[in-house]
């Protein structure tokens, strides 16, 4: 018996240790700029949702958190058509935390505190107007609606929001606290099942852990389902048709209207913008066909 239990033990501990250095899925997802030494550790030293120059920006945008598949071309888009602008940096946090870097002047990530007040910040349409003695200006440019990603094959079978309510069911859920998105799922949960769905998910889910509240829903939730932590996951259409697009198993399960909500993107020009022309430019090109294209591309609607 010793003989066995032992080989077998360290088996489990050795196929444990490595799942957990199992990095195959994380991100960045976007291609990263290039750089003399290209350094990114996954696990260790992986910066995600920080993008471009953050030394003496041109330019300086914070985005909704969940547009982070755009950026790429985006900003390329942008620095081609306005050759003037080439340093230019973005953040993609969940709105809520990036209002308050706004409202506190810093954040801090790691090691490394970022005081950069940004020129022009996007989010949701509720967000925004709360906000609105802050800005100069502001910009409809994109929409949004929820969808449902699971695993490739969808082991626990999940084709409803109904069915994130089922015992054993783990759903990788948005913290209301600070995504905006959380409260949009909620008053889809109340559509599609009363109040009731929202309190077996919200309420009795996360006490048995079976509801996972994630602090930055659009990097956490994929991450769940893809090392198969979560059975499903309420997402954006766009985060679920992304991580298709770039080869990963997933599958999106469509949620009907009558029990769906709609996004609406904004942007607002701050009236403290550090560099109040880049501002505009950025402001006119965010409600161009150009930038609307690349929008569409990733799942959007405009």
């Amino acid at each position: 018996m010793k003989r066995l239990f032992f080989p077998t033990l360290l088996l489990a501990a050795l196929t444990h240790s490595a799942y957990a250095q199992d990095h195959r899925f994380d991100p960045p997802w976007n291609k990263p700029p290039e750089s003399k030494v290209m350094f990114t550790v996954p696990g260790v030293d992986n910066v995600p949702d920080l993008y471009g120059d953050i030394n003496d920006p041109q330019l300086v945008v914070f985005f909704a958190g969940n547009q982070f598949m755009c950026i790429d071309e985006l900003l390329a888009a942008f620095k081609q058509q306005y050759p003037a602008y080439q340093r230019v940096f973005a953040e993609t946090l969940p709105p809520g935390i990036l209002a308050q870097q706004i409202e506190g002047g810093s954040l801090t990530l790691g090691n490394m505190r970022i005081t950069l007040q940004p020129d022009v910040y996007t989010a949701g349409k509720t967000r925004i107007t709360a906000m609105a003695d802050r800005f100069t200006r502001t910009e409809v440019y994109a929409y949004n609606k929820l969808a449902l990603m699971v695993p490739k094959d969808n082991p626990a079978k999940v084709h409803s929001l109904s069915d994130l309510g089922k015992p054993g069911v783990r759903v990788a859920m948005p913290n209301p606290a600070w995504e905006g998105i959380g409260k949009r799922i909620e008053e889809a949960y109340v559509k599609a099942g009363g109040a009731e769905l929202k309190h077996r998910i919200m309420d009795v889910k996360v006490k048995d852990s079976t509801t996972f509240l994630t602090q930055i829903h659009h990097r956490q939730s994929p991450m769940r389902i893809l090392y198969r932590q979560s059975d499903a996951a309420p997402v954006w259409y766009s985060e679920a048709w992304y991580q298709q697009m770039i080869g990963h198993p997933v599958s999106l399960v469509t949620i009907p209207d009558k029990h769906n909500i709609t996004a609406t993107y904004m942007a607002g020009q701050l009236k403290n913008a550090p560099h109040q022309q880049a501002a505009a430019d950025f402001m006119d090109f965010l409600v161009s066909d150009k930038a609307k294209a690349i929008y569409r591309k990733y799942g959007f609607d405009i």
